[in-house]
């Protein structure tokens, strides 16, 4: 469908008279536009991936000069359309992005993701989606609910839709474009080696018959798709992938949950420290350059030699000031959860996080080895057969294999869990072993059938509208989850509930998947700083030599 040429000036109102006297008045000067870019060295960034939060942390783009207007053409080839009253935008040129299918199938909301920029969605696209509509599965509801959005766009603009339709219609404020639909059959001029009905090909073509329409007006194709976005630019088409689902960007670092204090700390603090007893710990309240880098929950250690060790836990931020509480020691045998010790200082932080009562939600992630599953079953047999501070525990994992899949699985729900369970029994075991080895042959199978009566194994297909009450719920393999998967899990908490989320983010296997976008990234990053959230991650691997020379050297 022919578009109009983007308008030079921006306006927040302009009425259909006032756009036409615009492409006349040349004389005036251009815009100056804010683009979101990056430095020459780093690869392109989409303009999708900057949500509105990360523009806000502090990413400054250059600026560049606005693309010098172009002269109008005769109706018949790009037809004037009258902008509706939309939101207050950034002045300069907007882009066109044209979407593929498979964004739409891998987030349903992408419509609404790039602020004041239009889309424009092809005619083979709405086909896609109809064809994919059907089924139960992840993507197939996701085409449903992109279709739910699309007519509704539709209808608030009403019959004529060459002209397009506010992507604000809809109740999202944020978006400021418009989406317009392929209404007319267009040049899809492309090279005969690329066969004409493929669907792939068939967008690339409109991409390329808008790209000539729209002169100069940027249009970018935006996909999933590796090979389609490499056929774009071989045809010297731009293409981006959609990365606004990505919670860091390529180079960012996974929060660790612990700090480093610095070596002249007390040096330069200690006459400003205060600190009391109460109880059996010990409270510091420190001020300074440091205090603005740290979180609710966060662990910060010193260690240096001749000096004594300071490891305490942020528990309060106020203004300039923050209180640290020391920690206790499950390094020592005394302190031992469930005849378990910590065995490094990473393990006796996480061990702090899961007998913290007032610490509803814990993320441990670490390379394989570094004991999140045993300490996570320790601390939750302690306090539900010791403390009886929750009624039982609740474990589940993501069921994605890592070869072929071996067939559906007989028995009940439990059991068909039961080969994924494989870590459950493993460590179960080794437990069973160091709090029962004086009990005899009998009294260690009497705790075992204990221990298995409080344990129970759930799937996560059937996790949807429960509520767990006075539950230990312990989320295994959690970097294979997707962030939508996630928020189903976490808000099943009901109160008295605590939650453990663990994984190895190198070890994904579910596909298109990344470290970025995983379920696990996604809730350490939005649980970061809160008073009843915690995460570490695990440096150091206990589980033997050789898993650990094998995690390094393979």
């Amino acid at each position: 469908m022919p578009l109009p040429p983007a308008p030079t000036q921006r306006a927040s109102r302009l009425t259909h008279t006032a756009f036409e006297a615009q492409t006349a008045e040349e004389e005036k000067p251009p815009v100056m536009v804010q683009v979101e870019t990056r430095a020459p060295a780093a690869p392109v960034q989409s303009t999708v991936a900057m949500e509105p939060k990360r523009v806000a942390r502090g990413r400054k783009a250059p600026t560049a000069a606005a693309t010098p207007p172009a002269a109008p053409a005769p109706a018949a080839t790009k037809p004037s359309f009258a902008p509706v009253s939309r939101p207050k935008r950034r002045s300069g040129p907007s882009k066109l992005f044209v979407l593929d299918t498979n964004v739409l199938m891998h987030d349903p909301m992408s419509l609404f993701r790039f602020e004041e920029h239009d889309v424009f969605l092809p005619m083979i696209v709405l086909e896609e989606l109809d064809g994919h509509k059907k089924g139960m599965t992840e993507v197939a509801r996701n085409a449903r609910q992109a279709s739910r959005s699309l007519d509704a766009l539709a209808s608030a603009q009403g019959a004529d839709l060459g002209k397009g339709s506010p992507l604000s219609a809809t109740g999202h404020t944020d978006a400021m474009g418009q989406l317009f639909f392929q209404t007319q059959a267009l040049d899809l001029s492309l090279p005969l080696a690329l066969p004409q009905g493929k669907a792939d090909n068939q967008i690339l073509g409109v991409v390329k018959a808008l790209g000539q329409l729209q002169a100069p007006r940027e249009v970018v194709l935006v996909s999933k798709d590796i090979n389609m976005r490499v056929k774009a630019r071989a045809l010297g088409l731009q293409a981006e992938d959609y990365q606004n689902d990505k919670t860091l960007e390529d180079g960012d670092l996974l929060y660790p949950g612990s700090l480093a204090l610095p070596a002249d700390f007390w040096i330069r603090n200690g006459k400003t420290v205060e600190s009391w007893q109460q109880g059996t710990h010990t409270f510091y309240r420190i001020s300074g350059p440091i205090v603005p880098s740290l979180f609710m929950n966060q662990f910060v250690y010193f260690e240096a030699p001749g000096e004594p060790s300071l490891y305490a836990r942020v528990t309060e931020i106020r203004g300039k000031t923050a209180v640290l509480r020391t920690l206790k020691d499950f390094n020592h045998q005394k302190n031992a959860i469930w005849g378990a010790t910590t065995r490094n200082r990473e393990q006796n932080f996480a061990m702090n996080l899961l007998t913290d009562p007032d610490v509803d939600f814990v993320t441990l992630a670490g390379t394989a080895g570094t004991g999140k599953t045993l300490m996570a079953l320790a601390a939750g047999l302690t306090q539900v057969l010791d403390d009886r501070r929750y009624t039982e525990i609740i474990m589940t994992r993501a069921t994605v294999s890592v070869g072929e899949d071996i067939g559906f699985l007989p028995g009940t729900e439990e059991e068909k869990m039961g080969p994924w369970m494989g870590a459950l029994d493993d460590n179960l075991e080794f437990l069973a072993k160091g709090d029962g080895g004086n009990a005899g042959e009998w009294g260690r199978a009497a705790t075992n059938e204990l221990i298995k009566s409080r344990i129970k194994i759930k799937s996560m297909n059937f996790m949807r509208g429960r509520t767990f009450m006075n539950k230990y719920v312990i989320i295994d393999e959690a970097q294979n989850l997707t962030p939508k998967q996630m928020k189903t899990l976490i808000t099943r908490a009901g109160p008295g509930t605590k939650i453990i989320c663990m994984g190895n983010l190198a070890q994904i296997d579910t596909p298109y998947l990344t470290e970025g976008s995983s379920g696990l990234t996604y809730a350490v990053d939005r649980f970061k700083g809160w008073a009843h959230g915690g995460h570490i991650t695990l440096a150091r691997g206990e589980r033997s030599r050789l898993a650990d020379f094998a995690s390094e050297a393979l």
